[in-house]
This record gives structure tokens, C-alpha cells and sequence, in this order.
């Protein structure tokens, strides 16, 4: 009897375990699969992005990027600006509360608000560091993801190569360089979304619907970083002309749609930016054009490792740009050479011959007007010659068009993966060898250039002066605080000062864009008057300088332009020589309170207003 129960029993469950079988033995579905592949590539963006920035998600509001300059305080200066401007009602475009009392223009500056305004809760109620830490670490994050949705979708039918191709493009070294200081290269999540825009336009896939998603995304990239979508599109063109060369028989079939998506998406974004941009551009403290000087990249540095790259040296990168947020062109020997073979490899392919053209012309427009080759200016020209005095890439540093090779190198290496994974040789033996050969070259290349966590330290106390609301005694509505020395792009530290005592005063000069003593040249900071200049030399030399009547005068004059109401000293270096020229220029001595000292200078400029 119990034989037979336990006979039944087994015979009852063998079906059950059969159909399991079964079910385990289908394929999975392709949807399911793609689902599970953009989670783990997102999961694994995010996780890589905070990496990269983990000590400063440590303690946002004390922790400061050791590479970032005075960028950190500008950017968090821009994000609180933006925040303050949408809770007050007030005009996000433009501010004095820097260089009062003519103020900032700040379309004419990289303020994002694209992120600042979106973001303005998250400012308001953690602060701007806060929102520095979350651009920046979503920017790489966001940058991978999207490329990677794009070439899934549009490109490769691989998830594996579209996420190489992907991850690449969002963590390439020179993304990881403009990390420490300039969020509007690392979130450049909407340039590949409206790469796939023009792919479904080009594919004749609803015409007007796709121009529509294109003219608002075309208006969001405006608002996060105008720069970058102008070498994505001297990206592009290049990428097009190269096509159409290729492929003359496609064009007629293409354009069609291309043109009327244009035609829609133009519909849409012009005029949601006509006014911005005209504000830009002629609204009050604009100006033409923003000049650099000669600063193409060194061809050694495409060979070169970045800084912050797990084969990276500091002191060798440093010979090969102007600064660590600016090593545009450090790809690495090994990766260089893997370019090549691809290019050589993928050549009879239309669209990777296209995407290998661009990237290395881009490459060669970022040398600049003349090659230089470790150091040595040869008398090699470039395409940069017939381009840097045209209308807006004048303005452009021509060293970032490097740049645009790195998501032409990640859809390359995405085009070339999916070729091998789906290779069929005649002997099948090789198919695995081959796939170990790819693999590993892609390691060789790709490991060097791993990216190492971006270096923070710790950033000075803010002043009880300011922090404990000490200030507010000695401003009155319509008068401004003098930071001695004042504040310009080699020191802005007085704006995070501003901003931790709630923006609720303005400062005279600052860290910005603004137009020069030509006003159709932009400069970098205020234009300097005769007081600024002799406290930057006093800070920079330690030296007193020679005080008699005329630079009194100056100086009383220089006050009544600023509307100061007081004038403070929190410098340590050469604090005292800086105390004794200003006790001597207003003949009178500060007082220290908590921490600073200050000058109440109410009674010398209050008339003036």
C-alpha cells in the first residue's frame, strides 16, 4: 500500500517537473531580456558615477573637488542663483547680485539653468552643494545610460556592445577631466537622445511626432550648455557629408523626412529660445564674443594617459594642457592604436567608415591652427585655420572638439563588438578565439583608462562674520559688501560666502562672464578698477604700497560706484599688510569681529545713492 502511494506520488510530480523543464529550456523573451540589460547598464552607470565622485558625496556641504579652481564655487554660485530666482519670482536671466551694481548676464555665462531651475527644490532645501554633487554625479551617470539606449536601439541589436559603446562615452577620460569643474561636458545626456531623433527622421519614422521630441530637446540643450551642442553639431555635419558621400542613392529618401522633422522641431524651439538667446546676446552686460588664445591640443596627448585614469601621471599630463579640466584629447596609446585597426577593419561598413572620418577630422580640428607635436610647433596647418573666426566658434576653445571623438570612439567600439559577437566563421573553431582576441585587446585598451575617484578636500570654514548673520548690522538695502581682496576667477570663495548667508546681499566684482573694457570682447571677471587692482597686488605681493591723496580718492570714488556699506577682510595671506593699506586708504582702522575685520563705510558712501 505505501509502495503504491509512493508510486502515485512520484508519477503525480513527474509532469510538473517536466513542464518546468520545459519553461527553463524557452528563450527568454527578447523584451524581458532588453529590460534586464537597461537595468543592470543603469545600475551600473550609477554605481561608476558615484565612484567617481564618492568623497564628494562624503560631506557635500564641507567637501570641495581639489582640481576644480574656483569653478566649484562659481557652479554652486549658478545653481543657488537660479533657486533664489524661482522662489523670488525674479528674472532667471540675469543677477546683481555679483559685480553690483551692473550685475551678470547669465545666459552669457554656463549657468545650466536647464538643471538649476528643475533642480531648485532640491537647492532650496539642501543646498547647492548638494546640487553640484547630484549634476554632476547624474550627469556621467545619465551621459552612459542614454548613449548606451540609443545604439541599443538604433545601432546595435547587442546590448553587451551597446553598453561598451555606452559606458565609454560617459566615462571616457576626458569626460572624467571636465568632472572636476564643469558639469555642462558631463551631462550631455541629451545629445544622444537627439542623435536618435535624427536616426528615426532619417528612417521616415513619424515625421512630425519625432520633430516635435526633437525641437524640445534641441530647447533643453540650450538651457544645460550651448557649447556642447555646437561641437555636436560640427560633429554631425562632418558625419552626414561623409554618409552622403557614401551613400549618394539615400540621400533623396532620407532628406524628406529629415526636412520635415527639421522643419517642426525649428517650429517648437525657436520660440521657446528666441528671447534667451537675444537676451544672450544683446540684453543688458552681453557681449559678442569670448576670446582664448591658441589653445589646440598637442597630438602627444591623444597618446598620453588623463590624470585621473587608473595609467594616468599627473606631471606628464600637465606638459600636455592648460589644466586638469581641460585634458580633452588623453585617450591613451593603446586605445589609439585599437582606433586604428578598427577604422582599417570596419572601412567597407557606410556608417562606421562616416562615424571613423568624423572622429578622426574632430580630432584634427582640436590641434588647433598649427600642429604641435610634444611641445613643438610645426608649421603643419589645420582645419582650425578657416574656422576659429567664425560667427560663434570663435568663442569656442578649439581643443574641446576632441571631445566629439569620444562618442564617435564608443559607437565604433560598439559597431565593432557586435561584428565579432555575431561573426560567423567558416570554421567554426575560430569563433571563439576570435571573440577571446577582441576582448582582450578591448581590456588592453580600455583598462588604463578606468577612472580613478576624483580627489576632494576638505573647504575652508565660512567666516562667523557671515555664517552667524553678523553682516546684517552693517548692510543696508541698496548697498553692497567689498571683499578685500575682491573676489575674481583666481579667488571666488567670497561667493560661497554669499551663498551660505541666504544671497541676501550683493558683491562688488566676482567670478563670471562679462564684457570687457571693449564691450564686444567677454573677459573673465569684472572689469578691475584702481581699488581692486591695488588690494589684488597687495594680496599677490605681501608688499604695502605708497597711499597718499589720489589713491584716497580713488578709492572713495571706486566705494560710492560699488554702493559699499562695509568693506571685510577674512584673508590670512598677508592679512596685515592688506589691514594696514586699507586702514591708510580710508584713514580710519577696522575692527575684528568674528573672524574678519571690517570697515563700516556707510557714512562715506550712503550720499551717493
Amino acid at each position: 500500500m505505501s509502495q503504491t502511494t509512493a508510486g502515485s506520488v512520484v508519477s503525480a510530480r513527474r509532469p510538473d517537473r517536466e513542464r518546468s523543464s520545459l519553461r527553463a529550456s524557452r528563450p527568454v523573451d527578447p523584451v524581458i531580456r532588453g529590460r534586464l540589460a537597461d537595468v543592470l547598464v543603469l545600475l551600473g552607470s550609477l554605481l561608476a558615477a558615484f565612484l567617481v565622485f564618492r568623497p564628494l558625496w562624503l560631506d557635500p556641504a564641507r567637501t570641495y573637488l581639489a582640481a576644480s579652481a574656483q569653478d566649484q564655487n562659481m557652479w554652486e554660485w549658478f545653481f543657488a542663483v537660479s533657486a533664489d530666482a524661482i522662489s523670488s519670482w525674479s528674472n532667471p536671466l540675469f543677477t546683481d547680485l555679483q559685480n553690483f551694481p551692473l550685475g551678470v548676464n547669465l545666459m552669457s555665462n554656463t549657468v545650466m539653468l536647464g538643471m538649476g531651475i528643475p533642480l531648485a527644490p532640491v537647492t532650496l532645501l539642501f543646498g547647492s552643494s548638494v546640487t553640484w554633487a547630484l549634476v554632476l554625479t547624474g550627469g556621467l551617470a545619465g551621459t552612459a545610460f542614454a548613449w548606451y539606449w540609443v545604439l541599443s536601439r538604433y545601432v546595435v541589436a547587442s546590448w553587451i556592445a551597446a553598453a561598451i559603446g555606452g559606458l565609454f562615452a560617459g566615462f571616457a577620460p576626458p569626460i572624467i577631466s571636465h568632472a572636476n569643474a564643469h558639469p555642462n561636458f558631463t551631462a550631455l545626456f541629451v545629445l544622444p537622445l537627439i542623435l536618435g531623433c535624427i536616426l528615426r527622421l532619417a528612417k521616415g519614422i513619424r515625421p512630425v511626432r519625432t520633430g516635435l521630441w526633437l525641437g524640445l530637446l534641441g530647447t533643453w540643450q540650450v538651457f544645460l550648455g550651448e557649447e556642447p551642442l555646437l561641437i555636436a553639431a560640427v560633429a554631425f555635419v562632418v558625419f552626414a557629408a561623409v554618409y552622403a558621400l557614401s551613400r549618394p542613392e539615400l540621400v533623396e529618401d532620407m532628406a524628406r523626412p529629415l526636412l520635415k522633422g527639421a522643419a517642426v522641431a525649428a517650429a517648437v524651439c525657436l520660440p521657446l529660445v528666441a528671447f534667451p538667446l537675444w537676451w544672450q546676446f544683446a540684453g543688458p552686460q552681453s557681449y559678442g564674443s569670448l576670446e582664448h588664445g591658441p589653445v589646440g591640443n598637442d597630438l602627444a596627448a591623444f597618446t598620453a594617459f588623463a590624470t585621473e585614469s587608473a595609467a594616468g601621471n599627473a606631471d606628464s599630463a600637465r606638459e600636455l594642457s592648460i589644466n586638469r579640466t581641460e585634458e580633452n584629447a588623453f585617450f591613451g596609446w593603446p586605445l589609439v592604436l585599437l582606433m586604428i585597426v578598427v577604422t582599417v577593419w570596419l572601412w567597407r561598413d557606410a556608417v562606421a567608415r562616416a562615424v571613423a572620418v568624423s572622429m578622426w577630422l574632430l580630432a584634427w580640428i582640436s590641434t588647433g591652427v598649427l600642429l604641435t607635436v610634444d611641445g613643438t610647433v610645426t608649421s603643419v596647418p589645420g582645419p582650425w585655420l578657416g574656422m576659429f573666426r567664425l560667427p560663434l566658434l570663435e568663442s569656442v576653445l578649439e581643443s574641446r572638439f576632441a571631445l566629439a571623438c569620444v562618442p564617435l570612439i564608443g559607437i565604433l567600439l560598439a559597431l565593432a563588438t557586435q561584428r565579432v559577437l555575431r561573426w560567423r566563421p567558416r570554421l567554426p573553431e575560430w569563433r571563439i578565439p576570435l571573440r577571446v582576441i577582441w576582448f582582450s585587446a578591448l581590456l588592453t585598451a580600455l583598462l588604463p583608462i578606468v577612472p580613478t575617484e576624483l580627489r576632494a578636500t576638505q573647504r575652508p570654514a565660512v567666516p562667523e562674520f557671515f555664517a552667524e548673520g553678523t553682516w546684517r548690522e552693517y548692510v543696508d538695502p541698496g548697498g553692497s559688501v567689498v571683499i578685500a581682496p575682491l573676489p575674481d576667477p583666481g579667488n571666488a570663495e567670497a561667493l560661497h560666502w554669499q551663498v551660505r548667508s541666504g544671497l541676501e546681499f550683493p558683491l562688488a566684482e566676482g567670478y563670471f562672464v562679462g564684457p570687457g573694457r571693449n564691450p564686444e570682447r567677454g573677459t573673465y571677471g569684472a572689469i578691475s578698477r584702481d581699488t581692486s587692482d591695488l588690494l589684488a597686488d597687495v594680496a599677490d605681493s605681501g608688499e604695502l604700497p605708497e597711499i597718499g591723496e589720489q589713491e584716497r580718492a580713488e578709492a572713495l570714488r571706486d566705494l560710492r560706484y560699488w554702493r559699499a556699506d562695509v568693506i571685510v577682510l577674512a584673508q590670512l595671506r598677508h592679512r596685515d599688510q592688506l589691514r594696514t593699506s586699507i586702514d591708510l586708504l580710508l584713514e580710519r582702522p577696522g575692527r575684528l569681529v568674528d573672524g574678519v575685520w571690517f570697515w563700516d563705510v556707510r557714512d562715506l558712501t550712503g550720499s551717493a545713492r
